[in-house]
Formats: C-alpha cells, sequence, structure tokens
C-alpha cells in the first residue's frame, strides 16, 4: 500500500520548528504494511496545500496530512480538503460538546474561535482526539482517502496510533506485507571500518537491504525488509541482526532505541557496582547522560566538573606535579582522575574525560579535538587517547559517548 505524507506549516519551511511528525509516520506507517513513497511539506496557505492534495491523489490515492486543524486564521487545511472534495463544512454538534466539555474539566471558557474545530466535511469520519480540541478526519471518494491530522506531535501520534493504522490494517486485509527495520548501534568504529566487517555480507541478504546511520554518537546499521509478510519479515531480520553483531563484535552495544547510558547502568547494576565520574572537557555531559536513564540513583553516586587544573588537584587530588610534567590532557592526569574519583565517591567504577574541545588552544602535539579518557573498575584502570571530529559540541558529545563505552568494555572483561 503505497501512501504520501504532507506536512503542514509555515514554521516548518522556516526552521523554527523540526517536523518530527513526517518521521514519525514513516516508522508507524511501514510497520503497518504501508509505504511512503513522496513526502511533502507546504506552507500554511490554501494554493499549495489544495495543488499538493490534487497531485497525491492522483498519484497514490491515499494521502496524510498533519497540520492547519488549529481555531486559528492560518489554519485551513481542513477548508480546503473540504473544497477539493466538493463538500461543505457542518457544525456537529456532538464534536462540539465534546471540546466545550474539554474546556469545563479544565476551568476555562471555551473561546468562540474554537467553535470552528467542530465544522467537519459532510460525510467524514472524525477520528477522535481525546489529547486536544482539534479532531482527526477521513475523508473519501471515489479519487481515494485523504486522511487529516493535527501538527502537534503528541496529539498526531495518539490519533495514528488509535485510529488510522487499525483502518489501515484492516483496509489491507489478509494480503497485509510490511515494510520492517531493526536497527543495531555501534561505536567506537568508523563507518568505513564498519563497511569493511559487513560489507561481505550485504550481497548474501537480499531483499534486505542495509544502510549505515553515522551520528556523533556513532554508526547505526539499519537493516530494512521490504514488502514480505510480517513473520517472514520478523525471521530474516533476526537472522540478519544475529550475522551482523557477530562482524561487529565489541562495538555493537544494542539494538534500535538503546542508549549506551542505559547499557552500561544495567551492567553495573548486574554486578552491583557504583559508578563516579570526573569530567573536564565534557563540563558534566556524562552525569547528564547517566541521569536521564530513570532509576539512574540506585548505581550512580556522583560526578565532579574539574575543569580548571586547581580543581582537579584540590577536588580530585591528582599530583601538581603530574600537571606540570604532563599537562591536564595526558594519559597519566586521566588515570590520576579516575582513581580521585574513585576515592572521593567510594566508587567501585569510574570514567575520567579531559581534552582539548576547542577552538583554539590545541598544538600540533595536542590538535583540537584531543581527549584522553580513563575507566576504572576496582583496581584496573584502562586509559585510551582519541582525536575526535567535529565543532566543540561534536567533540564534547563524542567524548561522553566514548567514555561510557570504554567502562562498558572494560566491564565486559571483569
Amino acid at each position: 500500500m503505497n501512501v504520501e505524507v504532507l506536512t503542514i506549516g509555515t514554521e516548518l519551511l522556516l526552521g523554527y520548528t523540526v517536523d518530527t511528525n513526517a518521521a514519525e509516520l514513516g516508522r508507524a506507517l511501514a510497520a503497518a504494511g504501508a509505504e511512503i513513497v513522496r513526502r511533502t511539506t507546504v506552507a500554511d496557505r490554501p494554493e499549495p496545500i489544495r495543488a499538493s492534495v490534487a497531485e497525491a491523489l492522483n498519484r497514490t490515492g491515499f494521502v496524510i496530512t498533519t497540520g492547519g486543524l488549529g481555531p486559528t486564521r492560518d489554519d485551513m487545511t481542513k477548508t480546503v480538503v473540504a473544497e477539493l472534495f466538493g463538500r461543505r463544512l457542518v457544525l456537529d454538534e456532538r464534536l462540539l460538546a465534546s471540546i466545550q466539555a474539554r474546556f469545563d474539566r479544565m476551568g476555562r471558557p471555551m473561546p468562540a474561535v474554537n467553535r470552528t474545530q467542530a465544522e467537519v466535511p459532510e460525510g467524514a469520519v472524525i477520528l477522535s482526539n481525546p489529547r486536544g480540541t482539534a479532531p482527526g478526519l477521513w475523508v473519501e471518494d471515489a479519487r481515494g482517502v485523504v486522511v487529516l491530522l493535527p501538527g502537534v506531535p503528541r496529539e498526531m501520534r495518539g490519533l495514528l496510533v488509535d485510529e488510522v493504522l487499525p483502518r489501515i490494517v484492516t483496509r489491507q486485509g489478509s494480503a497485509r506485507r510490511v515494510v520492517r527495520s531493526r536497527t543495531l548501534r555501534t561505536t567506537g568504529v568508523s563507518e568505513s571500518a564498519l563497511a569493511e566487517r559487513v560489507g561481505p555480507i550485504e550481497p548474501e541478504i537480499a531483499p534486505l537491504t542495509l544502510a549505515y546511520l553515522p551520528s556523533v554518537d556513532g554508526v547505526d546499521l539499519r537493516v530494512t525488509a521490504w514488502g514480505l509478510e510480517p513473520t517472514d519479515a520478523e525471521a530474516r531480520l533476526g537472522v540478519v541482526v544475529e550475522r551482523l553483531k557477530a562482524a561487529v563484535g565489541e562495538h555493537t552495544y544494542g539494538e534500535d532505541d538503546a542508549d549506551l547510558a542505559a547499557v552500561l547502568l544495567e551492567a553495573l547494576r548486574r554486578q552491583r557496582h557504583r559508578l563516579g565520574v570526573a569530567e573536564s572537557c565534557t563540563g558534566g555531559m556524562i552525569g547528564e547522560r547517566i541521569t536521564n536513564v530513570p532509576g539512574a540513583s540506585d548505581t550512580f553516586i556522583g560526578g565532579v566538573v574539574a575543569y580548571a587544573d586547581v580543581i582537579k588537584t584540590a577536588a580530585l587530588k591528582v599530583p601538581l606535579e603530574t600537571l606540570e610534567a604532563y599537562g591536564a590532557v595526558s594519559e597519566e592526569t586521566v588515570r590520576a582522575m579516575a582513581e580521585g574519583a574513585q576515592r572521593l565517591f567510594s566508587a567501585d567504577c569510574t570514567i575520567a574525560v579531559t581534552g582539548i574541545a576547542g577552538p583554539g588552544g590545541g598544538t600540533p602535539e595536542k590538535p583540537v579535538g584531543t581527549v584522553w579518557l580513563a575507566a576504572r573498575v576496582h583496581t584496573s584502570t584502562r586509559a585510551l587517547r582519541r582525536v575526535l571530529p567535529g565543532d566543540r559540541d561534536d567533540v564534547r558529545r563524542r567524548a561522553a559517548q566514548a567514555g561510557l563505552d570504554l567502562l562498558r568494555r572494560l566491564l565486559a572483561e571483569t
């Protein structure tokens, strides 16, 4: 089943709002057996909305729109689609009552302008939206289907799951075929190095496809099954993912939405270890990554941001002679930071990081992007030097990821 997606909003074109709805629709529709063949974004103006919907109907006969269903003057999607289908807007009294009840529950008077949200194209199916005042709408005739969803991501997602996807699955019946993906998450290895490891596998996995998705956290390997029956797709994906894991080895830390900090915390939890961190150039990013994980408090004790050398010596007891002899960005210093954090927090395990994030401050021996990392488990310390690419934020984020991964790997060996 082919579908087109039309996201509506001038703010999307201006770049003030990131179009997360289109990504959400892509993943959800593929899992339901519907393939998005074209995605379009237009401004809040009637002419481009009308033209885009009409063209999509002519091409595929099924289009999903997001945005333009609010009560203000720039929300015109519903009016344009009604005109395109030759239908007038009529007031739905039950819908009006539900909108009024929503305002009553909030203890606020309903503005008169919200009354327009209870006006729907004649013959349209109203898709109930308990998360907001704008209902979804399913409009259909001989040319095809137009599904209108609100642009607020939470409301769009709820309507998609509760109302739209079940109808799409039913529409396809027993002949349903799906587009499904699984993602293997890797870190500490370049895209080209991964390609050398897994490249020979690619010709053998057809009709499945493999995509390399690099980011500051690492390179994700996404395997996709196209147009297969659900059970066949899942079976083939499972086989390929296991082959990729064997090829990638220690560089993989999870699948799909796995977060390295959560993976590390779970490993620490299994071994009943407590964790402390000492950070310089990352400025608390490692601690932030860890504390973003629910339940981190049962494992994570705390961290210190020892940005200035005086804090490295005062809080972490890094010897002044070490700093003078080797500098703040050195193996000797980062090892001393890891040991100091262990003493300070009475922790079983620690992560330490120091480096030059830039811009400026680098030397030929220690260019911008040079980072020293250390992980410590009991009395065993491992240190690693990396020269990381990107701007200041990229270097700091890559360094935080590398620090988490260094302790993950050390734990796996102890």
